[in-house]
């Protein structure tokens, strides 16, 4: 906290000073709706909705809604709102940022905005990072929902649509932010009303939202299709990439000084990127046997090996990415996690898999695609909660109009944080974290060491085992098993080595979690798998197997609870978790969801940061000062040094970090911004198709329209009409509007008619042979045909569109080097490639809807064939008996004739 915070207050406070009498309003009402019973609570929800047609506004009801929902909180759940609870409840519903600790409740807190604003009937989306954790908030928040007459919806991969549009239906909705952005995609790639599951966007609660926002909008959400086959070329490529000397360099500054270093290719470290050198490039043209790699035709093979060397010389198996089963799936760098079915785009991932040996899967072309920026900017209202927010307050505020208010513990945060103490070798540090878990098991206080990549955390696994500690390792090799390793890191003794994903939806409790333990004796009483996730479900169910596994399980509960009491004392007595950090992270966000592992609930813990010179954010972003320090006094590799100084070092080169990271995504935004824009056109139009607005006008003007461009395009200048093209425009109208004989103008008819008749000739005979066309089909099927046509025509222009925009951004940033703004140039030239593709939309809509044919399908002819009579048992004959069987347009015709039956009776 800043001095000038520590006089005036920060705005956090400013802030809550402003709620604190609002939520005392909610805490007042608590004896008057304690008094209600049941049905008299639950008609709450129709009163409140009255109120609000009535004219009132979601603030003036919110007192009571708050209320209502508290009490029966408690009745459904046994759990009622701590009054910090309640401000984070208002500020969600002012939509913004509530900051709450870890074990602070986030979850229940969402039930009081949630309930307010779904008396609207517009719906209200809270937003989870996995599908564990929206199906069980879903079923253990939604009763409270139900038990008040709401109802409350999930949307989950592997749900049918009839499924997926009754949860939106919902008045409240969970679900995962994949599904809700990709649920949005699809819906804007159907062809009938009756096929989309979404409504509109009202308001949504994020959950995790630095997560959601932030870590996760780098990479946009894709549907995507089968592409061109992959090629041999990731392989050349890769073979070739491995013949390059590599060179290492942590900042390049200037194109002279890349000439300058050694190598075939440099890997810019900060910037993580690879660029070939004068040395690599001759070396390409030599092994590909091109004059030029630089030329226009060589586009293709530059791109595969300007991937090869980023997947040779950038990206790290074990920490940027693993291969699992013979295929490369990408590490989370952030949560630790596999993100399995995303693939880096650009044929990076490709390139990686060449490397690694495994089947290069072929490319995928874009159907449709939307960063989560965007999708959540949509929302009328939008909301989040996480532990750590505050970092990141300026990049909320400005992309999603966002302020972050730290919400003040239920009980006062005793754990200790220590300053970071920093070697100068990573060897001295791993010595030093060696001996202090060991100083840590000795006294029997549970350790979490964090990592920030695989092989860290398999390094710190073998120095343990060679010392004789016993200890679980959680990474995303062992991802299975993390909610059982994290729960049980609070025991005593336990030491716990996990990466960034420690246990996100799972607490750390002290003493050993129950829940875990619960399950486990439920497993050796051999209950069935399917029963044990379901004990301690919270879905409605009538199934006895069910309902005694619950039974069971809450027995346990209690069993352990008591057992378990007076372990948890011992390990607060021996100084509750410690937590042990190795390196410190980019984001000063995931350093602060470490330490809050610790500490929960008003839990004793420690927490320190273990540091060497040799890391990776020192040694490229603030190391030099330091260096020169321990140079300055002989510092050797096992002596540290600890100091405040040191601390805002470290996290004044973090801030330096993130500011890099938020201008790359800003302008990430600034780029996607053109195309959303583009987007947005183009889903609301297709909407207004889907949704059957009047657009028979709209046809009309598309062949006015491609007409008016083509005379323009061939009948150039109104006085020299001699170069006017007129074979040029009966070819290019030949076939759909004009014929064979039509267009013969001689001089004497073009100084007659002008370019204007013959631009009002061309579009009165498309009139009327639409007009034709339109008697020969009826009215019904042509608006059909209309809206076929026309989406057929949109999706698949505004696919090539995609591809389009992504190869113009590629090489937009070389406009730099003329000293032109790339985002300038690329909304210029975007925008005149839309233009482009909204005219050949016209004219291919025009095209087909003046040249296709309807078949209509022949009625199925049966033939009645008499099977052999079969005796009865008295030996009579059976009556005969006829099947029919389906003539097809190819087969003999029935009638005998010996045509084929489509040129006979089935023409």
């Amino acid at each position: 906290m800043g001095l000038l915070d520590k006089i005036f207050g920060s705005y956090s406070d400013k802030e809550l000073k402003r709620i604190r009498p609002i939520a005392d309003q909610v805490l007042a009402l608590e004896e008057k709706y304690a008094a209600l019973d049941d049905h008299a609570l639950q008609a709450c929800t129709p009163a409140l909705k009255e109120r609000l047609a009535a004219g009132e506004s979601l603030d003036d009801i919110l007192p009571d809604a708050f209320a209502a929902c508290r009490e029966a909180a408690w009745r459904v759940l046994g759990m009622k709102h701590f009054p910090v609870q309640v401000i984070g409840g208002i500020v969600l519903h002012q939509g913004r940022i509530a900051e709450m600790k870890t074990g602070e409740g986030k979850t229940l807190v969402a039930t009081l905005p949630a309930y307010l604003n779904a008396l609207t009937g517009q719906g209200v989306h809270i937003v989870t990072v996995n599908d564990y954790l929206a199906r069980r908030d879903s079923e253990w928040m939604g009763k409270v929902h139900r038990f008040m007459g709401l109802t409350v919806g999930l949307a989950v991969p592997g749900m049918s649509s009839e499924e997926k549009r009754a949860a939106y239906a919902c008045d409240i909705t969970y679900g995962t932010n994949n599904e809700f952005g990709f649920d949005y995609l699809r819906d804007n790639m159907v062809v009938y009303k009756e096929q989309l599951v979404q409504r509109e966007h009202a308001f949504a609660i994020v959950d995790e939202v630095d997560s959601i926002l932030i870590d996760e909008a780098r990479t946009p959400l894709i549907i995507s299709g089968a592409g061109d086959q992959s090629t041999d070329l990731y392989e050349r490529a890769d073979r070739f990439a491995k013949t390059l000397k590599r060179t290492k360099v942590v900042e390049m500054d200037s194109k002279q000084e890349q000439d300058e270093v050694e190598g075939d290719y440099i890997v810019d470290e900060k910037a993580r990127t690879a660029t070939l050198t004068q040395s690599g490039v001759k070396k390409a043209e030599r092994y590909f046997n091109i004059e030029n790699l630089t030329d226009a035709e060589n586009l293709t093979l530059s791109h595969h090996i300007n991937q090869a060397i980023k997947a040779n010389g950038v990206m790290q198996r074990d920490v940027d990415y693993v291969v699992k089963d013979g295929e490369v799936i990408i590490v989370d760098e952030f949560t630790g996690r596999l993100m399995i079915g995303r693939r880096y785009n650009e044929g990076l991932h490709q390139a990686i898999e060449a490397k690694e040996g495994v089947k290069v899967e072929r490319e995928s072309k874009t159907l449709a695609t939307i960063t989560f920026q965007n999708y959540f900017r949509m929302y009328k209202k939008l909301s989040g909660m996480t532990g750590t927010a505050l970092t990141e307050e300026n990049e909320f505020r400005e992309i999603y109009n966002l302020d972050v208010i730290v919400i003040p513990t239920n009980r006062p945060v005793v754990r200790k944080d220590y300053d970071d103490v920093v070697y100068r070798t990573e060897k001295g540090k791993y010595n030093a974290v060696i001996e202090q878990v060991a100083e840590c098991h000795r006294k029997g206080q549970p350790v979490l060491v964090g990592t920030i990549s695989i092989d860290k955390s398999e390094l710190l696994s073998s120095m343990l085992k060679r010392k004789g500690i016993p200890h679980e390792v959680l990474n995303a090799k062992h991802h299975e098993r993390e909610a059982a390793i994290v729960a049980q890191a609070g025991q005593y003794g336990a030491v716990t080595i996990a990466t960034n994903m420690a246990g996100r939806g799972t607490d750390i409790m002290l003493g050993g979690n129950v829940e875990y333990l619960a399950k486990n004796e439920m497993r050796r009483q051999e209950v069935p798998e399917e029963l044990i996730e379901q004990a301690d479900g919270h879905a409605d169910t009538d199934d006895q197997a069910v309902l005694d596994a619950r039974a069971l399980y809450a027995s346990l509960l209690q069993k352990y609870k008591s057992q378990l009491a007076d372990e948890a004392r011992r390990v607060r007595d021996a100084g509750g978790l410690f937590i042990i950090g190795t390196e410190r992270h980019e984001s000063r966000r995931i350093d602060n969801q470490l330490r809050g592992r610790s500490g929960r609930q008003g839990d004793p813990g420690e927490t320190r940061f273990f540091l060497s010179l040799e890391d990776d954010l020192m040694r490229l972003f603030g190391g030099d000062r330091i260096q020169n320090l321990m140079d300055t006094f002989k510092v050797d590799e096992d002596t540290p040094i600890e100091a405040k100084l040191l601390s805002s070092t470290i996290e004044s080169a973090q801030a330096k970090v993130e500011g890099r990271n938020f201008s790359i995504r800003k302008n990430v935004l600034q780029f996607d911004d053109v195309m959303n824009r583009q987007r947005e056109t183009i889903y609301s139009q297709r909407m207004a198709v889907i949704n059957g607005e009047d657009f028979e006008g709209t046809i009309q003007k598309m062949f006015d329209g491609v007409i008016d461009d083509a005379v323009e395009l061939y009948l150039t200048g109104d006085d020299d009409k001699e170069n006017w093209n007129l074979n040029g425009l009966r070819d290019y109208l030949l076939g759909w509007i004009a014929g064979p004989d039509d267009l013969r103008y001689s001089i004497g008819d073009c100084d007659r008619l002008g370019r204007e008749g013959i631009r009002s000739e061309l579009q009165q005979r498309a009139h009327q042979l639409y007009a034709a066309r339109e008697a020969e089909w009826g009215s019904k099927l042509t608006r059909d045909l209309e809206r076929m046509v026309l989406l057929k025509n949109v999706d698949v222009h505004w696919m090539d569109h995609i591809d389009a925009m992504d190869e113009l951004r590629r090489g937009i940033y070389l406009r730099g080097y003329g000293q032109r703004d790339p985002v300038v140039e690329y909304r210029m030239e975007g925008s005149e490639m839309y233009d482009g593709m909204v005219q050949s939309i016209r004219e291919d809509t025009a095209r087909m809807l003046l040249t296709l044919r309807v078949r209509v399908e022949a009625p199925v002819q049966r033939e009645q064939v008499a099977k052999p009579a079969e005796p009865k048992p008295d030996g009579s004959a059976r009556p005969v008996q006829r099947t029919s069987k389906k003539v097809g347009r190819n087969d003999p015709c029935p009638c005998g004739s010996g045509k084929k039956y489509k040129h006979c009776c089935g023409r």
